[in-house]
């Protein structure tokens, strides 16, 4: 997409959004034009770089094992867990209002660590040169997200940046840097786990 010309008089990052796009995609790709657009202007990569969804679930039911060959389980250190467990179950418990029950949070943990590792493991070849990740908070955190994936030399050099709402901010030790901005107006997001009565 960045090749060709884009059709019709759109923008080209315009024209990179819409290449991007699965057939199925809710993104809110509004909220990362400037990003795209940013690294077009600079001529700098743009690289989907998550673990995808039918791989975390299946690490999810069946554990690593399922999806990551010895090798690479060794390497993203899937073979061990140092400790990550607990914090990624409570997290994952937390993140799910608390309605989980307990057989779940072991592979939704294992889930997300796996994703982590995979984005640390993405961010490699740029590090070097320097690199941002556009992710969600959890995935940001120092004790148990990215940061924790990548070399020693490379954690010294990362900054994570959390964005915080107003009455979170008793995280705000999680990250480097913590923005807080005022608290978002959505519906109740543990309203559809709530049992129907």
């Amino acid at each position: 997409a960045r090749r060709e010309p884009p059709p019709d008089g759109r923008s080209l990052a315009d024209h990179v959004i819409e290449q991007a796009r699965a057939p199925k995609d809710t993104w809110d790709w509004s909220r990362y034009r400037p990003f795209v657009e940013l690294a077009l202007q600079h001529d700098l990569p743009i690289v989907a770089a998550n673990l995808s969804r039918g791989a975390a679930a299946r690490v999810a039911r069946e554990g690593p094992d399922a999806v990551f060959a010895e090798e690479e389980r060794a390497a993203l250190a899937l073979d061990r867990f140092d400790g990550l467990l607990a914090t990624h179950q409570q997290v994952v418990q937390a993140g799910h209002c608390n309605m989980l029950p307990e057989s779940a949070l072991p592979g939704l943990a294992q889930a997300q660590i796996a994703r982590d590792a995979v984005l640390a493991k993405s961010l490699r070849p740029y590090l070097a040169r320097g690199v941002v990740l556009l992710t969600g908070n959890g995935h940001a955190r120092r004790d148990i997200g990215v940061p924790r994936h990548l070399p020693a030399a490379e954690q010294a050099r990362a900054w994570s940046i959390g964005l915080l709402e107003e009455g979170a901010e008793e995280r705000a030790p999680l990250f480097d840097v913590a923005l807080v901005g005022p608290a978002q107006e959505r519906p109740d997001p543990c309203a559809a786990l709530k049992p129907k009565r």
